[in-house]
């Protein structure tokens, strides 16, 4: 740790994933009103951003800066409370790009619909997949390049499955779209 700022002196290279993550995580547990305070909060974590490369992750994340009535302005991904009347397509899509770039196959079981994705992306997909709030998603659990995401009924894993894997147009496990 450097002496002036407690904060380590070095970071450690970081894939987008795990930066992006990282991200999410930071903005869900905390109002961050600037891209300013966003690196800092980062860089307390080991992870140092330019600010190019913040402004095009908040990008791809969709984030935006949400304004309550009283109080400042602050980043949010996903549906926000104090925004009456928002217009949740935004997530959504953000989902469907996501599946498109992210998954490679689909399977089920029971109630339960897998998402393979490639290493190291599955816990990224699985907590965008929570924030969103599908009406048909009880709920998710991912490793490292697998989800399990739970139906909720009267929806099985392979209802739900299709629906994920057609929004991305995944092929099951006999590699059919």
């Amino acid at each position: 740790m450097s002496m002036d700022d407690g904060r380590a002196s070095t970071s450690a290279p970081v894939t987008r994933t795990a930066r992006q993550a990282l991200i999410v995580q930071i903005l869900n547990r905390q109002r961050v009103t600037s891209q300013v305070q966003l690196s800092e909060l980062l860089l307390d974590e080991g992870v140092d951003i330019t600010q190019a490369t913040l402004s095009r992750d908040l990008d791809e994340l969709g984030a935006r800066k949400v304004r309550p009535d009283r109080g400042r302005a602050f980043y949010a991904i996903g549906p926000v409370d104090t925004t009456i009347g928002e217009d949740l397509r935004g997530p959504q899509e953000k989902l469907r790009r996501m599946l498109d770039e992210l998954l490679v196959s689909t399977d089920h079981s029971g109630n339960i619909a897998m998402l393979r994705t490639p290493p190291g992306a599955a816990q990224y997909l699985a907590s965008f997949i929570d924030r969103v709030g599908l009406k048909e998603v009880v709920g998710t659990i991912a490793g490292d390049d697998t989800v399990f995401v739970l139906a909720r009924e009267p929806l099985t894993g392979r209802d739900l499955g299709e629906l994920l894997g057609g929004r991305a147009g995944a092929r099951g496990p006999e590699g059919k779209v």
